[in-house]
């Protein structure tokens, strides 16, 4: 156990548009890559700390959810982390689009590569509307 405090050596934004409907819990389906854990090309770093994640939708919404999946075997398995219920709207100028903070996955740590497998955070919506997913991390 480290005596001092590990702070992010290189600042990340990630940021990816969901579309594709998926109403699977079990990790099945469509779903994208919103966080990518380091690969020993990428950085010598020992991992990735999530600071904060937040979701937006594109338009309008219908009652649904938006799912978050953690893998640590680079995606072949995913189990569900973190769900976040989206309510009805209809954006228009007296109304902005929905936005969302996931405060539960904020300090999550992505290990590096361990024996060729990669870490990773995947999202999907279950009504298949648009949502832009931002991601801001920084390497360990």
């Amino acid at each position: 156990m480290a005596n001092n405090p590990q702070y992010v050596a290189t600042p990340v934004l990630e940021i990816t548009q969901i579309v594709t409907a998926n109403t699977a819990r079990d990790g099945t389906g469509t779903m994208s890559l919103v966080c990518a854990g380091l690969t020993a090309a990428s950085a010598a770093a020992i991992g990735k700390r999530i600071n904060k994640v937040a979701l937006t939708s594109q338009g309008t919404t219908t009652a649904g959810v938006v799912r978050f999946f953690l893998t640590v075997d680079g995606g072949t398995t995913r189990r569900l982390v973190a769900e976040r219920l989206i309510a009805a709207n209809t954006p228009g100028t007296s109304n902005t689009i929905l936005r969302y903070e996931m405060p539960e996955l904020a300090g999550l740590i992505l290990p590096g590569t361990v024996g060729g497998l990669t870490a990773g955070l995947f999202a999907s919506t279950n009504a298949g509307e648009t949502f832009n997913i931002f991601v801001e991390s920084g390497n360990l």
